[in-house]
């Protein structure tokens, strides 16, 4: 895996915290470019905001951070940007603030730090599986893509295990 040295103390945010946390408590946050365009949707004066401040905007494959959330069975939760945020964590080894449980479930599985924004801090490590709709057959949930089940032919979808 690829280490990015970077000061101490240098959070990595997520969205959650972009738009909600005052903008002192943000400056010198390490963001994705990822999360402008995510930011230019949701509140397009934020973003114009954001952009006039201190912060360390980077770009990252996400290809060790798949591999990661695929492991713990989050894959299917987290969206392209959820995984930039979570691959530059992981490059830094920075603190990665997030209210995204499937994010913090990642981190704890990486033994990687992660703190709540503003909701409560997951507590326990997840699992999950895809389960048939119909038979209730299961299997591990690797991939982004609701699958067939082999036993009857049913949609399964992704729940926690267990």
């Amino acid at each position: 895996m690829l280490q990015i040295l970077t000061p101490r103390n240098m959070p990595v945010l997520d969205t959650a915290a972009l738009l909600h946390w005052p903008v002192e408590r943000l400056q010198g946050g390490i963001v994705a470019h990822s999360q402008l365009e995510e930011l230019r949707k949701l509140s397009p004066q934020r973003a114009m905001l954001l952009e006039s401040i201190e912060m360390e905007w980077m770009s990252m494959s996400t290809g060790d951070a798949e591999n990661a959330a695929s492991a713990t069975g989050d894959l299917p939760r987290l969206s392209p940007v959820d995984l930039e945020i979570l691959a530059i964590a992981l490059a830094t080894g920075q603190t990665l603030y997030t209210d995204d449980y499937s994010l913090q479930n990642v981190c704890r599985n990486l033994n990687h730090p992660f703190e709540a924004v503003s909701n409560k801090r997951s507590q326990e490590q997840w699992s999950w599986e895809l389960r048939c709709i119909g038979c209730r057959a299961t299997k591990k949930a690797d991939s982004q893509d609701e699958k067939e089940c082999d036993v009857c032919g049913s949609i399964m979808k992704v729940k926690r295990a267990r």
